[in-house]
């Protein structure tokens, strides 16, 4: 060996360079696995991370940044958001100790000690400041980061940059920032960019808008965030009408920053409830509307984690074997990746399913568990007829429910002679196939409350007629008084509100329903049979859903028309604020500072003129002149239509191609979402893939549903699943060795010990 090939022989290697695109959660998450393996860096081998983000907050991302107004709530309970892998997440490992892993609750509860600071106060069931989920998230971020840095292997660099292209080449990947004055390369880069905007221009209707308002000088605000910045008083100041395109999260977070962000106050009153009191910095109205013309339902308070009451709902008749049995009998077979798909139609074979299980799950907390066997018994054959037999295609999604209903009736009507005096409960159980005094004082108890069940049982032990039990009481969540009452409709779950004729109608239904669906949210997912339907469906077996509808999983109409449709419904039914975020919007309403009166249907109307925007409600004839519209609507992954330069760049350059829905008849559907192998790798424009990249979360809409979630705890995440997938992965790259070979250093982990049950 030569002089110069021992010293050459003696250079460290050059460090392996990974680059994270994007510093929010995924990032937080990403980098918990990262340090909590680090142990398998070879030793001599020298690892370099780079963190892109373009907000500055890393650790939260934009989305969570904690300097966020102090208005926008997280749409989760504190004890159901975490930072790290737990026992539940399969094949995790080495854990942390549970103390350095904490959930959000946990964290709270250590800051508030230290602080005092009373958003700090929650309890495990209440649900956080979006700003104060940012502030754990950034101190969790600085955790793992400060472990990986004191590695002495490892450095940590944080970048307050915008990357604007990913240029791939034979010796490294090329990380292009801002104007494409910096360039930093990279062996391995990680795209963690989460929602992005479209860009109003490329975007038919919002470009037509924008157009309008930079030649009549009308005021559109396509992109709501950060809500100080977009909403200032500037635009939405005193005395403005402000027009709100959309009803759900987005808009709610417009709406409370427009009024308590503004100084505007609540009080309960003693006999009005809660009240609004404005500051005078409001603006003067504030026009609500959408297609729907509703808010997003009020989530219930969460008793399936407290008070030893049962955990998720698993699933009767809609189940993961449910959907295979039915592709293997209606599946419509199509070429998909290497091999054949068979593809179903939601309308047709997945929704009748789902929503016999909502009535199931409906019925089961009215009549409670006695009952199951009876109401259930013909469903069950009316299901498995469904799934395994011939039929006809039919788009009616109570098709299966009849059963039930007529099992409930015979409930009710047999249950309304017990409390009417005609026929004794023993008489009744004669004539019962379910135990009626068990079934009456559950229904009782839904109904009416803990203290007249109480009642109702003491007058049935003493032979007494039951029906005075309940004489002049009502039911305090605001259900029907009636055992026959109560009956479960999907048509009335998704549309509870018939159109009106008038504003002042539409207004005042609006209102009633939000009062109802404000007291049932209070009663709670497990008791209330309309909360316990909708959660236990749309937001416990959304992995029934997506098992359904993912990779080609519906028929490319289908699926179209699922995003455009059933998405929506989740949303309202499953994913809205908390009840006393709702109780806010309610209250805002009555003092007439928000509009509703639009109605369904609304649409806006360009007053070429005047010069200015309008809002009419084709059903109720409501029509608003607007100073300022503000899209508050959260838009789905299209890099066709993205803000940011990053996507259009990368498509354009055939880095990344569109994921593409195709069915055996040629009709095809591409919804936006990238192209991705199974481990995250981007499909290129001429079908080849380069393992350096790997896309998680937002960007794979489209092939995959249901993406915008925090990490939750104890529940095995697909998030924390797909980082896994990528972990084995850059080890393998990294360092190709067994873990065992290299101990991990401090902080101490428990040994990994997969427990799937822990889920469940």
């Amino acid at each position: 060996m030569t002089a110069a090939q021992a010293a050459a022989s003696e250079q460290p290697a050059p460090p392996f360079k990974l680059a994270l695109v994007g510093g929010g959660p995924r990032a937080t998450y990403l980098l918990e696995r990262l340090s909590a393996t680090i142990g398998r860096l070879d030793a001599g081998r020298r690892l370099e991370v780079h963190v892109f983000e373009r907000s500055g907050a890393f650790g939260a991302g934009q989305a969570h940044d904690p300097a966020q107004a102090r208005t926008s709530y997280l749409n989760r309970i504190a004890c159901q958001v975490g930072f790290a892998a737990d026992e539940s997440v399969v094949g995790a490992g080495p854990l942390r100790q549970a103390a350095e892993r904490p959930t959000l609750y946990e964290w709270c509860r250590r800051q508030f000690a230290r602080t005092g600071e009373p958003d700090f106060a929650i309890g495990p069931g209440d649900w956080p400041k979006r700003y104060v989920h940012g502030l754990a998230l950034r101190d969790m971020f600085d955790t793992f980061a400060e472990e990986l840095r004191a590695h002495p292997a490892v450095e940590v660099q944080l970048h307050t940059a915008e990357v604007v292209d990913v240029r791939p080449s034979d010796d490294c990947l090329r990380v292009i920032t801002g104007e494409g004055a910096a360039v930093h390369p990279a062996d391995a880069v990680v795209l963690l960019t989460g929602h992005t905007s479209h860009d109003p221009r490329r975007v038919p209707a919002s470009r037509q808008l924008a157009e309008f308002a930079e030649r009549t000088g009308a005021q559109y605000v396509p992109q709501p965030y950060p809500l100080d910045v977009a909403l200032d008083v500037g635009h939405c100041g005193p005395g403005t009408v402000v027009g709100c395109a959309g009803m759900g999260l987005t808009a709610i977070d417009a709406i409370l920053y427009l009024t308590e962000g503004r100084g505007g106050t609540f009080h309960n009153d003693p006999v009005d409830g809660l009240v609004y009191r404005p500051s005078g910095n409001e603006p003067a109205s504030i026009v609500a509307f959408s297609g729907a013309g509703l808010f997003t339902f009020a989530r219930p308070d969460n008793h399936k984690e407290r008070d030893g009451g049962p955990g998720d709902h698993t699933g009767r008749f809609f189940t993961t074997d449910a959907i295979d049995r039915l592709r293997a009998n209606v599946g419509r077979p199509v070429a998909h990746g290497s091999g054949k798909q068979l593809q179903l139609d939601f309308d047709q074979d997945v929704l009748p399913l789902a929503v016999l299980e909502m009535a199931h799950l409906h019925y089961a907390a009215l009549f409670g568990p006695a009952s199951d066997s009876f109401l259930t018994r013909g469903a069950a054959v009316c299901a498995e007829a469904f799934v395994t037999g011939p039929r006809e295609a039919n788009e009616d999604p109570e098709q299966l429910v009849g059963p039930v209903d007529e099992a409930v009736g015979e409930v009710g009507a047999l249950l309304a002679e017990v409390l009417q005096g005609t026929v004794p409960v023993p008489a009744a159980q004669a004539r019962a196939g379910w135990p009626v005094r068990e079934v009456l004082l559950h229904w009782v108890e839904t109904v009416y409350g803990p203290s007249v069940a109480c009642e109702m049982a003491h007058r049935l032990d003493r032979g007494l007629p039951p029906g005075p039990a309940l004489e002049g009481s009502d039911s305090p969540w605001g259900l029907e008084t009636s055992p026959g009452g109560n009956r479960f409709s999907w048509w009335r779950t998704v549309s509870p509100v018939e159109p009106q004729g008038t504003a002042a109608d539409q207004r005042n239904a609006v209102l009633r329903f939000m009062e109802h669906d404000g007291l049932w949210a209070q009663h709670g997912n497990v008791r209330n049979p309309h909360k316990a339907a909708a959660d236990g469906v749309w937001r416990d077996l959304r992995s029934v859903i997506s098992y359904a509808v993912d990779d080609a999983g519906l028929v490319p109409r289908s699926q179209r028309r699922f995003l455009d449709r059933y998405v929506r419904h989740h949303n309202r039914l499953a994913n809205g604020a908390a009840a006393e975020i709702m109780d806010k919007v309610t209250a805002l309403i009555r003092h007439g500072l928000v509009d509703v009166s639009t109605g369904p249907g609304a649409r806006i109307r360009l007053d070429e003129e005047h010069g200015r925007l309008r809002v009419e409600g084709p059903r109720t004839g409501t029509s608003r002149e607007l100073d300022v519209l503000v899209e508050a609507r959260i838009h789905p992954f299209d890099p066709r239509l993205d803000a940011l330069p990053l996507y259009r760049s990368l498509l354009e350059r055939g880095v990344v191609r569109l994921w593409i829905n195709k069915s055996e008849d040629g009709d095809t559907f591409v919804p936006g979402g990238l192209d991705l192998t199974p481990q995250g790798h981007p499909v290129r424009a001429d079908g080849s893939v380069d393992p350096r990249v790997t896309v998680l979360g937002v960007p794979s809409e489209g092939a995959r549903s249901f993406l915008l979630s925090a990490l939750r705890p104890n529940a095995d995440h697909y998030v924390m699943h797909d980082i896994m997938a990528w972990l084995e992965g850059f080890w393998a790259t990294v360092a190709p060795r067994s873990a065992r070979e290299h101990p991990s250093p401090q902080p101490q982990f428990d040994d990994a010990r997969p427990r799937a049950e822990a889920a469940r």
